[in-house]
């Protein structure tokens, strides 16, 4: 225990400090939240890759051609972009904590109505509210998270989020793969049941964020939930006093939807925003939907085409890993940049073996392969990692609902695009001129990321809102962090 006899201030509010408790189970507590609320990640990778190996089966169930077969892939994409601005105002009202938990409740209730739905406009309907609870998730657990996490582990436990998703999309595979005879669709999609209703009962017994809890219940009840994943008082007391420095004197029009369109603001919502676009439309969402009928056009077999299609998903789940490993020590900016380039010639690569229409079998067949693994490798590492952790760690307090919302909401917007005019687009140009296309995405999103987006590892959230409200918020040479000594300043302004 720390002796301290200072006080702590907060606004009107002094807190003895031996009034702090800190939990002895608190390192364990903040691993299981962040673990807890990720499973919603893991559900969404789930929700949305499992429709590769169940739509021919439904299609079959239900006699639908092409049209109600994308009207039934879709479905959960256009609810997600309603679920992200939903769950935004959800998370300001009534808690970061609460709505995780309504939103693990609506993955119930979508999961079980998708497994009994007696015809296909049920399905769509279903795969709506499904999508609901997709949206809602990808806004409101990595804004969750950052706000739970030490500055040091922000990255690690907030891309925890993409790393489920990453185990989502491999479990659906390999349950497509493996399961489509012998369990038939239904069971395949009603089992996210049974996880999203485990987060809905752990939720009760999870931490508030502690930003939530001060600006809505006061500092009191920020400091009784940082004691629960905090391990000294002395890291509470630090906490406390820039969360009091941040929360006080909050001017009305820095608040909301109103804040956030502040031109004090705009870099933030410039560079989240972006970073939010080319994750999606860098392709790999394009990849994960529809490897099997990009192979099946190139030549390969359907088992073929099928394993490739599992071995995109193995690729994504490790990368995605190893990037949650190394996010916080690499920085987010640096393994964009670094990453960024290799996708990139992945997809020149894969454009030209497709070119070459190699005979199945052949050396340019498993080119072929090699570079669609290569281009999941450097995709899925770098700004796939970065995407969600930018949009949760960018805001200010005062407007981080809204923000992650409209976050959110760019990211399903652009998987909805992507999603909708890839196969036209391949039809329509070619598989090459396709790749490619995707490849100079990839080359836009490097660029855009060296010249708009500053390197925010290390920093705390207070410190990347103080660095927008000084106008420090913006890229610097040697990708060095935006939180800067005054000596690092003096000495880059020379």
């Amino acid at each position: 225990m720390e002796n301290d006899t200072k006080t702590v201030r907060t606004g009107r509010e002094h807190i003895d400090p031996a009034s702090i408790e800190v939990s002895p189970n608190a390192k364990l507590m903040l691993i299981l939240a962040a673990v807890v609320a990720a499973i919603c990640g893991g559900l969404y990778g789930y929700d949305t890759g499992i429709i590769s190996g169940t739509l021919p089966l439904i299609g079959d169930d239900f006699h639908l051609n092409a049209t109600m077969k994308e009207w039934v892939a879709s479905a959960i994409l256009l609810g997600a972009i309603f679920g992200a601005f939903g769950a935004g105002s959800l998370s300001e009202k009534f808690g970061r904590r609460n709505t995780t938990c309504l939103v693990s409740g609506v993955f119930v209730a979508g999961a079980t109505a998708c497994s009994l739905a007696p015809d296909v406009w049920s399905l769509i309907a279903a795969r709506f509210v499904l999508g609901l609870a997709v949206g809602g998730s990808t806004q409101v657990v990595p804004m969750y998270i950052s706000e739970l996490a030490p500055q040091e582990r922000r990255g690690t436990l907030v891309t925890m989020f993409n790393v489920a998703i990453g185990l989502g999309i491999l479990i659906a595979n390999i349950i497509g793969f493996t399961q489509r005879t012998a369990w038939g669709w239904r069971p395949m999609v009603g089992i996210a049941a049974i996880p999203a209703a485990i987060v809905f009962v752990s939720m009760f017994f999870m931490p508030k964020s502690p930003r939530w809890a001060a600006e809505n219940e006061g500092m009191k009840s920020a400091i009784i939930q940082l004691g629960r994943i905090r391990t000294t008082k002395r890291a509470i007391r630090r906490e406390v006093q820039t969360i009091r420095e941040n929360a006080e004197g909050i001017e009305p029009q820095n608040r909301g939807w109103r804040g956030l369109f502040q031109p004090w603001v705009r870099p933030a919502l410039v560079a989240a925003l972006g970073v939010a676009f080319f994750t999606q439309c860098g392709g790999l969402e394009m990849m994960i939907y529809y490897t099997p009928t990009f192979l099946n056009d190139a030549g390969f077999g359907t088992s073929s085409a099928l394993l490739a299609s599992l071995g995109v998903a193995v690729i994504y789940c490790i990368m995605t890993f190893l990037g949650c490993m190394f996010v916080d020590r690499i920085g987010r900016r640096r393994l964009m940049l670094i990453m960024g380039p290799g996708a990139a010639l992945s997809l020149v690569g894969l454009g030209v073996m497709f070119l070459s229409h190699p005979a199945p079998g052949s050396t340019g067949a498993y080119m072929i392969v090699v570079f669609l693994l290569l281009f999941m490798m450097f995709n899925s590492g770098g700004i796939q990692v970065c995407g969600w952790l930018l949009g949760a760690e960018m805001f200010p307090l005062s407007m981080r609902g809204q923000a992650t919302s409209l976050h959110a909401a760019t990211l399903w917007g652009a998987d909805l695009l992507v999603t909708s005019t890839a196969l036209s687009m391949a039809e329509a140009i070619g598989l090459s001129w396709t790749m490619w296309f995707y490849a100079f995405v990839n080359l836009a999103s490097v660029i855009f990321v060296f010249f708009f987006v500053p390197e925010t590892a290390g920093a705390s959230l207070e410190d990347i809102e103080e660095a927008l409200v000084e106008k420090r918020f913006r890229p610097t040479r040697g990708n060095t962090r935006i939180v800067q000594s005054e000596d690092e300043d003096v000495e880059e302004a020379a």
